[in-house]
């Protein structure tokens, strides 16, 4: 890939992960691939991932070798960044779907492997919310950590980066132990308020906005590019939920200054941090008009289709 060349294209491509929102970006970038002359997808797995007798493991790599995606054995934790360096120049293009799973530090480690091994293009792990509208010093300090990612890449040119800001993964939004909505007692908790507002787009549609994101052209390099598969308030979600599942949910508010006090009583507790900073509002939201999937017009799920292809079985009980 020629990085002068506006309309060169990615060709080698390693994904780091295969889970969530791994599996979802390897799918799609093997279809897309189809019409990309001469392109390879590949994926960094951990032995002990490829060799599991766990039926869902054993299925899920089944369905890459399937893909005709190539396996490369590696572990982003226990590599060195020189290690990891030496893989990553093998291709064009890395892009990482590893999550937090694998640490606080591990972004970074990941960004420095990238920048180290002079690879043209990086997608780091930022498939979230805008860290720079949050800024430094809130409740979540993983946040703080991807600022430092983007400092590390925007301080350079040799390696041309892309972020893709999704929000909250939907599902998440919906967990019992993220505590927002509370399917068995038919409530909704609010983080700061009724009107704070949330962006949400599902892994599925993440994948397959990456896949047009990494093949578009004229190539995207050095940019932020925002997707949503909706943006709603906490209020809206509980109107939303009501519609959807034909029944009464109750609404109270979780205040800033309530989650914060919850999280200083157990500092270490992740989902207390995210919790409040959610409840802060700052950078967890945008509009959906000018995101690239409207701009593009690629259909995308909502947050009341998402409830009737997940929720419609709860609706009597």
């Amino acid at each position: 890939m020629n990085q002068l060349d506006p309309s060169a294209t990615s060709r080698s491509i390693l994904v780091l992960g295969a889970g969530e929102l791994g599996l979802p970006v390897l799918r799609n970038l093997a279809r897309r691939a189809k019409s990309v002359a001469g392109s390879k997808i590949s994926v960094l797995l951990r032995a002990s991932a490829v060799d599991s007798s766990a039926s869902a493991k054993q299925r899920d790599i089944a369905e890459i070798r399937s893909l005709g995606i190539e396996i490369v054995l590696g572990d982003l934790v226990k590599s060195s960044i020189d290690e990891l360096a030496v893989v990553f120049a093998r291709y064009d293009t890395v892009i990482g779907c590893a999550g937090y799973a694998a640490g606080i530090n591990t972004p970074m480690k990941l960004a420095r492997a990238a920048l180290q091994s002079g690879i043209p293009r990086y997608f780091p792990w930022q498939f979230g919310v805008d860290f720079d509208v949050i800024g430094r010093g809130g409740p979540q300090d993983i946040f703080d950590a991807q600022l430092d990612v983007r400092e590390l890449l925007r301080s350079q040119n040799q390696t041309e980066w892309v972020i893709i800001s999704t929000g909250m993964f939907m599902s998440y939004l919906f967990e019992p132990e993220f505590g927002v909505v509370d399917l068995h007692n038919d409530a909704v908790h609010a983080l700061g308020s009724l009107d704070t507002a949330v962006t949400l787009t599902t892994p599925d549609d993440i994948g397959a906005l990456t896949a047009e994101v990494v093949f578009a052209q004229p190539r995207i390099r050095n940019e932020i590019v925002y997707l949503a598969g909706d943006t709603v308030t906490y209020g809206e979600v509980a109107d939303k939920l009501e519609a959807g599942l034909g029944r009464s949910f109750t609404r109270s508010v979780w205040t800033e200054q309530y989650l914060l006090d919850e999280l200083a009583r157990d500092p270490q507790n992740m989902m207390s941090k995210y919790r409040a900073a959610f409840a802060q509002g700052r950078g967890m939201s945008w509009a959906k008009s000018g995101t690239f999937n409207q701009r593009r017009s690629i259909p995308v799920t909502d947050v009341s289709s998402w409830i009737n292809a997940n929720l419609a079985s709860r609706r009597d009980k």
